[in-house]
C-alpha cells in the first residue's frame, strides 16, 4: 500500500492495525503468567502429594516390619557345677501331728479348745459323759468286794482245816483242797482288783487331754455327740493337734543327686507368700531309693519360733547336690510339639533352630536335658507357639540361664 493510500486513509505507518491493540497484548501476557503460575502450583502440589504418599508408605513398611518382628528373651544353658543346688517341691508338716480320738465311750459334755488355740501338754480339751462306764465301774467295785469276802472265808477255812489235819481229824486231801480254794479266792480278788483299775483308768479318759504342747488345727466334735472308744463309730477324730516349732519338710531327691545329700547340710526354703527365704538343715534321709519313684526321701527341720510358717503350706527347697555335670534348662523354655519336646536354640544371626531334646528329672524351676543341647547354647525363654524352625527373631534380653548352683 502506498504512502498516499495511507495518507488517504488517515493511518500512520508503524501503528497498530486496531486502536485497542496495546491493552489486548497486556491482557494476554497477564493470562499467560497466571496460567504458568497455576500450572506450577498444581505441579508443586502433586509433587508434595507424591512425596507424602512415599513417606507414608515408608513409615507403613517400617511399622509393618516392627510389628512382624518377633522379640524373644534368651538364656544360656550351662552344666551343673561344683556347689550346685537343685530346687525341689515339698509340703510343711508339724513336727508332731496327731489325731485325738475318744478312749472312753459316751456323750460329749463340753469342749474347751477350738481351732488355732495353743495348748500345753495335758491341757483339757473336752469332757465326755460316760454313764455306761460308770455303771461298769460300780459293778466291778461290787465284784471286788465279793471276791474279797470270798477270799477271807476261804483263808479262814483253809487255816482251820490245816489245824484239824495236824490232829488227824481230817484227811490231808481235804486240807489241800481247802488251801487250794483259798488260793483261788486270792486270784479272783486280784482279777477283780485289775478290772477295777482298768475301769478307773478308762474313767480317767473321759477327760480328753492334749498329749503335747501344740496348736489345735481341727475340731470335729460338738456338745452332745456320741463317741465310741477308739476310732470306730465316729467319722473322724475329736481333735487334730500339731507341734509347729520346729516344722518338718519331706522332699524327694532324684536318684542322680542322692549320693550328694549330706546330713547337716544347709537347705534354703522359699514360700511364695513370704518375702524372705527360710533356712533349715538336713537331719536324716531314708538311706534307700524308692523303687517306684527312684527318689531318696530327705527330712529337713525348720525353726518356727515366730509361728509364721503354717503346716500344710507348699514350699520349694534348694538342696546342695554338688557337681553332677548335668545340663539344666529352665522349664519355661520347652515347646511341646506332636513329634516330641523341643527347645528353640538361637544362633549368632538370630535364626531359630528347634532342637529335639530328651528330658530327665524335673527339678521344679529347671529340668534336666539328657540329649539335644550343648553347654553354652543360647535358648529362647517363653517361646511363642507360632515359633518355627528358621524364623529370624530379635533378641530382647540375654540373661544367665537358670542353673543348679
Amino acid at each position: 500500500m502506498t504512502q498516499d493510500r495511507h495518507a488517504s486513509l488517515g493511518i500512520h505507518r508503524g501503528s497498530s492495525a486496531a486502536p485497542g491493540g496495546i491493552p489486548r497484548i497486556r491482557t494476554l501476557r497477564r493470562a499467560s503468567r497466571f496460567a504458568v503460575g497455576t500450572i506450577a502450583v498444581l505441579v508443586l502440589g502433586a509433587a508434595l502429594g507424591v512425596a507424602g504418599r512415599l513417606a507414608h508408605s515408608r513409615d507403613l513398611r517400617a511399622a509393618t516390619r516392627r510389628q512382624q518382628a518377633v522379640y524373644v528373651a534368651t538364656t544360656v544353658v550351662h552344666r551343673a557345677r561344683a556347689g550346685a543346688t537343685v530346687d525341689l517341691p515339698g509340703t510343711l508338716q508339724g513336727y508332731f501331728e496327731s489325731p485325738i480320738y475318744a478312749r472312753a465311750s459316751g456323750y460329749v459334755r463340753k469342749w474347751y479348745r477350738d481351732i488355732g488355740a495353743r495348748v500345753g501338754k495335758g491341757a483339757l480339751l473336752a469332757v465326755i459323759e460316760t454313764p455306761e462306764l460308770d455303771q461298769e465301774l460300780q459293778q466291778a467295785v461290787a465284784d471286788r468286794a465279793r471276791a474279797a469276802a470270798a477270799r477271807t472265808i476261804a483263808n479262814i477255812t483253809a487255816q482251820r482245816w490245816a489245824a484239824l489235819q495236824q490232829h488227824d481229824a481230817v484227811s490231808r486231801q481235804a486240807a489241800d483242797e481247802k488251801r487250794s480254794a483259798a488260793e483261788q479266792a486270792q486270784a479272783a480278788l486280784a482279777a477283780a482288783d485289775a478290772n477295777v483299775r482298768r475301769l478307773r483308768a478308762l474313767k480317767g479318759f473321759q477327760r480328753v487331754l492334749a498329749p503335747y504342747a501344740g496348736v489345735i488345727t481341727r475340731r470335729d466334735v460338738d456338745v452332745g455327740d456320741l463317741v465310741n472308744a477308739g476310732n470306730g463309730g465316729f467319722p473322724s477324730a475329736l481333735f487334730h493337734i500339731a507341734q509347729i516349732d520346729p516344722l518338718r519338710l519331706y522332699i524327694d531327691v532324684p536318684q542322680r543327686y542322692a549320693p550328694s545329700v549330706r546330713i547337716d547340710e544347709p537347705v534354703t526354703v522359699t514360700q511364695s507368700e513370704l518375702a524372705t527365704p527360710l533356712h533349715g538343715k538336713v537331719v536324716r534321709t531314708a538311706r534307700a531309693i524308692d523303687p517306684v519313684t527312684r527318689t531318696l526321701q530327705v527330712e529337713v527341720d525348720l525353726p518356727n519360733r515366730d509361728g509364721r510358717l503354717l503346716p500344710g503350706a507348699y514350699v520349694e527347697a534348694r538342696v546342695p547336690v554338688g557337681a553332677t555335670g548335668t545340663l539344666l534348662a529352665p522349664d519355661d523354655a520347652l515347646l511341646f510339639r506332636a513329634a516330641g519336646p523341643r527347645i528353640a536354640v538361637i544362633d549368632a544371626n538370630g535364626r531359630i533352630h528347634l532342637k529335639a531334646v530328651s528330658l530327665g528329672r524335673d527339678m521344679g524351676r529347671t529340668i534336666e536335658i539328657l540329649r539335644g543341647l550343648r553347654d553354652g547354647d543360647r535358648i529362647v525363654r517363653n517361646p511363642p507357639d507360632s515359633l518355627a524352625d528358621g524364623d529370624v527373631v530379635t533378641v530382647q534380653a540375654a540373661t544367665t540361664g537358670d542353673r543348679a548352683q
